[in-house]
């Protein structure tokens, strides 16, 4: 059976998934072009700006980053075992030094992340979280091609999970889900869906949540101008971080007053 063919009798067999089936066919056919709108342009912005994660870290939340391979040297290798033993393929490992010190300079006690995999990042986060007792709330599809639904957040400690929410649907789905259990979040990390669309929603809803000072992270903002066209539109002076020649964008919000 193909692929294409699996993932649609998948989505199928699950009732919840079908607004996001609804989306995927709009997506693939009469929206076909949006998912890399602008995409020349910020490349071109994002390569004007772009730092090295340890410059960004240094300059945003004033710590060195090169502690932290030594600090979890174990925990880090015992998820790269469980990486490489996982039958299904995911995203790798991001910028994590960016994620966790970010949930370090907020003392974050409420995290919310969109998209986890092996959970690379959700570990990260919760590696922070832990020593402060706080929450992850977690976004993430099944992977229904793959059968890999039990395979997400693969490579995570259970010692750690005690502190991790994880929501199994689209981000439309789950974001609501997720607000009906906490208003306001010290860190955002952002990493599923990548349409220009996607992104601009999930902004938006994400922005109005985040308090004063909290830390908004998007993984992959040069597959379209969503990232750029947010940050110009709401004035934000933002970083990009170049990682393994991707572009990363974070920003710190910012007290507004009036």
């Amino acid at each position: 059976m193909s692929t294409v063919l699996k993932t649609f009798v998948a989505y199928l067999k699950r009732p919840a998934l079908y607004p996001e089936l609804g989306r995927k066919i709009i997506k693939n056919t009469v929206s076909r072009r949006s998912p890399f709108k602008g995409k020349v342009k910020t490349n071109s912005w994002a390569a004007s700006i772009a730092m090295s994660q340890k410059e960004a870290v240094s300059r945003l939340f004033d710590m060195d980053i090169d502690h932290f391979r030594n600090i979890y040297a174990d925990i880090l290798e015992t998820a790269n075992v469980k990486e490489k033993e996982c039958p299904i393929t995911m995203g790798g490992a991001g910028a994590l030094e960016l994620i966790y010190y970010a949930c370090e300079f907020t003392k974050a006690q409420n995290v919310l992340e969109t998209g986890v995999a092996y959970g690379w990042s959700s570990l990260a986060i919760l590696l922070s979280l832990q020593k402060r007792d706080g929450t992850l709330y977690s976004s993430d599809m099944p992977y229904l091609a793959q059968d890999g639904d039990h395979y997400v957040g693969y490579i995570v400690p259970e010692n750690l999970k005690k502190g991790w929410r994880l929501f199994r649907f689209a981000d439309r789905e789950s974001l609501p889900k997720i607000f009906k259990e906490v208003s306001t979040f010290d860190v955002f990390h952002y990493d599923s869906d990548k349409s220009y669309h996607g992104r601009m929603w999930a902004y938006h809803q994400i922005y109005k949540r985040l308090k004063p000072g909290a830390v908004f992270i998007s993984d992959d903002i040069g597959d379209n101008s969503a990232y750029q066209d947010f940050c110009t539109k709401r004035n934000i002076n933002t970083s990009v971080v170049e990682y393994n020649g991707k572009y990363i964008g974070v920003f710190i919000k910012q007290i507004t007053f009036g």
